[in-house]
């Protein structure tokens, strides 16, 4: 397997069946779990913008020649906006300096939020994904973690903020 491929593929996580994006998902959140550990909210933002720009690169590499500009191996799209809709919980964790998994009910919002927006790709992400290039495998994918990070805001929002839990 290539470099590019490994990563891609978020070293396999895209070659799982059924569902790769599930998949490519549900392997980002070890991976950012571990970037939280290591340097809070920043370490996380900064790791999302870093895989989103590599990620555009290897997928630019991996399609060249492919009549699918989006092949569903290609994963590392799902795990840059995954990491994006977790932002609001690693922000929230670090603000309030409490351990990331403290805030677990955020994790399950930011998931199902996410992979919703990343299927049934409403509005802008339908509009990135119908790009048809490399740019738009990434951006439909940081729009829908775009779209995930406000419905986790929302919701820490209604159980912190109205609800006072």
């Amino acid at each position: 397997m290539t470099a590019t491929r490994l990563i891609a593929t978020f070293f396999g996580a895209g070659l799982l069946r059924p569902g790769p994006g599930t998949w490519g998902t549900i392997a980002a959140l070890p991976v950012a779990w571990g970037l939280h550990l290591a340097g809070g909210f920043w370490a996380l933002a900064l790791g999302t913008a870093v895989v989103f720009l590599l990620g555009w690169w290897v997928t630019i590499q991996e399609t060249r020649g492919m009549s699918d500009p989006d092949p569903s191996e290609i994963v590392i799209d799902e795990v840059a906006g995954m990491w994006l809709a977790l932002w609001p919980v690693s922000l929230g964790a670090m603000i309030q300096g409490v351990p990331i998994t403290a805030l677990w009910p955020g994790w399950v919002v930011a998931f199902l939020a996410f992979r919703a927006f990343d299927i049934w790709k409403p509005g802008p992400v339908g509009l990135a994904d119908r790009m048809h290039t490399p740019l738009g495998v990434m951006l439909d994918d940081i729009i829908a973690g775009a779209l995930a990070a406000m419905v986790v805001a929302v919701f820490a929002v209604i159980a912190h903020g109205v609800m006072g839990v």
